[in-house]
């Protein structure tokens, strides 16, 4: 579990007022002095984060946060980067100082709720008196629902006996998901099935590694006992013609989808890493229903081009260079695509005369993280689908890299038939 990357962590937000002793849980709980502490209110004026290990947890990030009644018009921006935490966080605490609630944490507790996003109250105590008060209390207290839990402890930085933060990692033990993450692809493989991974090392190839697409397939194969092979596009057709049985999956880089799909024959099952992300990250029938949107778009339409990680843009870049030229190439004509880079959310409502998003396969997201966002993008009526299937569509075989996932490709083929059925009605 050390080694787990941070899509795959427990990401914890704190949360409230300044100096309630948010900065003071998170040093608590790692440690360290991670966040800085101080009776200054307002010392935290960006999110802290912290990776770690927390016993009985595993792997978690901690996210400390501004505070929720920062003043002033820079105040008000803090608040508001604390609150767009929310989308990024699978469980929160709420921190008061001893047993301080009102309207800021009444108004976190429903975007909390709003947000669906397990959530406790903690307690940080100055003192005796004071922890015996807090724990006479309930969830009714703060006019929250029974089932919201509680915790009390009395803090100190990083020199807080451990005793007093076990009340903590119990409430968060209650709260963290027992939603497990799906399989990348053992399921589509019997025991010891073979497996062709096609992986081109071309200039965008990270020098010396692998992708981590790529590392998590090859892992996600060897955990499902299957016979991998990985070969370069260049030897997929030399792979193909060594091999006694041929293999039960294919799985290959999206950017060289068309010649492997015209060199592997068209009973062998074959898609790309990108729909395996769509499918372990989010939704893949609704990210299918949205790639049949891509048909519909026409010259001047806007397109948000959106990619989860920052990197430095290369010649011929993917969501910068080569998405936009192949969906002009679709739409037959240019169109107006706008990248959206980074990590954190992004507010799709913002910009209302887009048609669709492309997002990338959203490797460096939890799956909670990529989830919201598809909801974001519903909400805002808006179709997502992601690099891997756009590309696919505008090669000509989407519909055979959806083909081991019956249930994405019923969508897919629903909403091109609705498509049809609105443009004769039109």
């Amino acid at each position: 579990m050390s080694d787990a990357r941070r899509p795959q962590r427990l990401h914890i937000g704190l949360f409230g007022r300044r100096n309630a002793g948010k900065s003071s849980l998170c040093n608590a709980l790692c440690g360290q002095d991670a966040a800085l502490v101080s009776p200054v209110p307002g010392t935290t004026t960006d999110p802290v984060e912290k990776v770690m290990e927390l016993a009985p947890l595993g792997p978690v990030v901690l996210l400390d946060t501004p505070g929720l009644d920062d003043a002033g018009e820079l105040g008000a921006q803090r608040v508001a980067r604390s609150l767009r935490t929310l989308e990024e966080v699978d469980v929160a605490l709420v921190v008061l100082e001893d047993s301080l609630w009102g309207p800021p944490e009444a108004r976190l507790a429903a975007a909390l709720q709003a947000a669906d996003v397990p959530f406790g109250v903690v307690c940080n105590c100055r003192d005796a008196a004071a922890e015996q008060a807090a724990r006479r209390l309930g969830p009714e207290t703060f006019a929250l629902p029974a089932s919201i839990p509680l915790a009390v402890c009395r803090l100190d930085g990083t020199s807080t006996p451990a005793g007093a933060l076990d009340e903590v990692r119990e409430l968060l033990v209650r709260l963290r998901p027992q939603e497990e993450e799906p399989p990348l692809l053992r399921d589509l493989l019997p025991p010891r099935g073979r497996l062709l991974l096609v992986c081109p090392q071309d200039g965008s190839a990270p020098k010396g590694r692998l992708i981590m697409p790529q590392v998590q397939a090859i892992r996600d194969a060897l955990d499902g006992h299957a016979l991998c092979l990985v070969v370069t596009d260049e030897e997929c057709g030399a792979a193909l013609e060594s091999l006694r049985e041929a293999p039960q999956l294919i799985v290959c880089d999206s950017q060289v989808i068309a010649p492997v799909a015209a060199t592997a024959p068209p009973e062998i099952p074959l898609t790309t890493f990108s729909v395996l992300m769509a499918r372990l990250k989010g939704d893949l029938p609704l990210l299918a229903r949205g790639a049949a949107a891509l048909h519909s778009l026409r010259p001047g339409d806007t397109v948000l081009i959106q990619e989860a990680c920052s990197h430095h843009p290369q010649e011929d870049d993917i969501g910068r260079v080569k998405i936009p030229r192949l969906l002009a190439r679709l739409a037959g004509g240019e169109l107006d695509c706008r990248l959206l880079a980074g990590r954190h959310w992004q507010d799709y409502d913002a910009i209302q005369q887009a048609r669709v998003v492309v997002h990338c396969g959203g490797c460096t997201l939890s799956r909670r993280q990529m989830t919201r966002r598809l909801v974001t993008a519903r909400r805002a009526r808006l179709s997502m689908t992601n690099y891997g299937m756009a590309i696919s569509l505008a090669q000509g075989v989407l519909e055979r890299v959806l083909s081991p996932f019956p249930d994405a490709l019923a969508a897919y083929r629903e909403a091109r038939l609705d498509q049809s059925a609105r443009q004769r009605h039109a």
